[in-house]
């Protein structure tokens, strides 16, 4: 994929080449630049391009050059340093998806900068979000989007069936299930609509609850493990009893809600972007809190599904600009954040963000529900849990299990299979 790379010198005289898709900086202005890596110039991009104009406001002759590059690139590229031991390649700051980076982090430790000396308010963050960030008690990034889920509901719907939002607020995935059945009876509208291919559901039910498909000492955990069998029990019966429509993409599954086939969708807040898309149902929506798990002490109804976080590599040449940067605009500016919502839709982590004006603004999307501070506040109520270089494995191994149960396959062997592939994998 070939580089674009945008140029934001915001004070001072510009000096850039644009030769070959590469930023050629002088040797006066590199003091005071620091190169980015991040992907899709719509949101993480043009925040970190927002970011580096306000910090210039206040430090003359500052600068970022922001390479544009894909989420796999980024982790492909360090990769690439790591094994060949040599990280003069990577760039000063450079994003991750949260639920890949503990992968990157333990292969690779000697990558990344540790925050210790950083000045900052991690209290600010939710617990949740700053752990994916973190080994034992140092910090190593600093938390950039808010991942935390929302349950939304076509209100019309639920009204034609009689229910309303206040039903399905803070309920349980059991009482989810009835309403389902009798809003799939009244309307023909399923109430939840899944990916047969994600696996995002079932991971999004056991991390509410604190737990994972791993033990704490990261060995594959689904044979024996209660809370594993309940959310999968849970979510086998969701699909048979016609109260989640599985579809086998990411394409069916946004049809199903843009057509009105199904009457909600749980996922993690980006998700509004899409349906904010769909013009015709402005109104109709309204958010709330997931279901949380029957019968397991520590079930919450707040999980995390996304978001990534902003990294300073050991490539850095000016480590105490980075963090400073960092640290005054992403770890602590509510202007910041107020900034870039309209901009890109990014929603702040930044606990203190949820409490400004422009966070608690009514949007009529959402029937007049200050839906980004709702947003923030979940954001700080979701419960840790042991986290996995392997999740994306434990996700794919897990949802076939279901898929396997669904077609008829016993539970049984299902999380045996489960449970021997996901070991398998972690030895590769």
């Amino acid at each position: 994929m070939k580089k674009k790379v945008l140029t934001v010198l915001l004070t001072g005289a510009m000096v850039a080449s644009m030769a070959a898709g590469a930023t050629v900086v002088s040797a006066e202005e590199s003091d005071n630049t620091l190169t980015v890596w991040a992907w899709d110039q719509n949101f993480n991009i043009k925040s970190m391009q927002i970011a580096a104009d306000q910090y210039a406001a206040d430090h003359e002759g500052f600068s970022v050059d922001i390479i544009e590059t894909s989420s796999d690139d980024c982790q492909t590229k360090l990769t690439t340093a790591a094994n060949a031991g040599d990280y003069s390649t990577l760039p000063d700051i450079v994003l991750m998806q949260d639920n890949s980076y503990q992968k990157f982090l333990k292969a690779y430790p000697d990558a990344f900068t540790d925050l210790k000396d950083m000045d900052i308010n991690w209290d600010d963050f939710g617990a949740l979000k700053q752990s994916y960030s973190m080994v034992d008690d140092t910090h190593y990034g600093v938390p950039f989007d808010n991942g935390a889920v929302i349950a939304c509901y076509r209100t019309d719907i639920l009204e034609e069936a009689g229910y309303t939002l206040d039903d399905l607020t803070d309920i349980t995935w059991s009482r989810f299930e009835e309403i389902g059945k009798d809003v799939h009876e009244k309307t023909g509208k399923y109430l939840l609509t899944s990916e047969a291919t994600g696996g995002d559901t079932l991971m999004m039910m056991i991390q509410s609850c604190g737990a994972n498909f791993v033990n704490e000492d990261g060995e594959a955990y689904i044979v024996g493990n209660e809370t594993a069998e309940k959310c999968i029990d849970l979510y086998t019966e969701l699909v048979q009893n016609d109260v989640v429509k599985l579809v086998n993409n990411w394409d069916e599954y946004i049809a199903t809600i843009t057509s009105g086939e199904a009457a909600g969708i749980v996922n993690g807040n980006w998700i509004t972007a899409t349906l904010m898309s769909t013009e015709d149902q402005k109104g109709l929506w309204g958010i709330t809190t997931m279901p949380k798990v029957d019968g397991v002490d520590t079930a919450t109804n707040y999980a995390n599904n996304g978001g990534s976080s902003w990294y300073i590599t050991s490539n850095c040449q000016n480590v105490e600009l980075a963090e400073d940067f960092l640290a005054s605009t992403f770890g602590s500016s509510t202007d910041l954040y107020d900034a870039i919502l309209p901009e890109t839709g990014a929603i702040s982590c930044y606990l203190p963000a949820g409490e400004s004006d422009v966070y608690n603004e009514p949007n009529e999307f959402f029937g007049g529900q200050p839906i980004f501070s709702t947003i923030v506040e979940y954001s700080s109520h979701i419960p840790e849990f042991t986290k996995t270089p392997y999740h994306y494995e434990a996700r794919e191994c897990v949802n076939t299990a279901v898929v396997n149960i669904v077609n008829g396959t016993s539970k049984e062997d299902a999380l045996q299979e489960a449970q021997d592939t996901l070991a398998f994998k972690m030895t590769e």
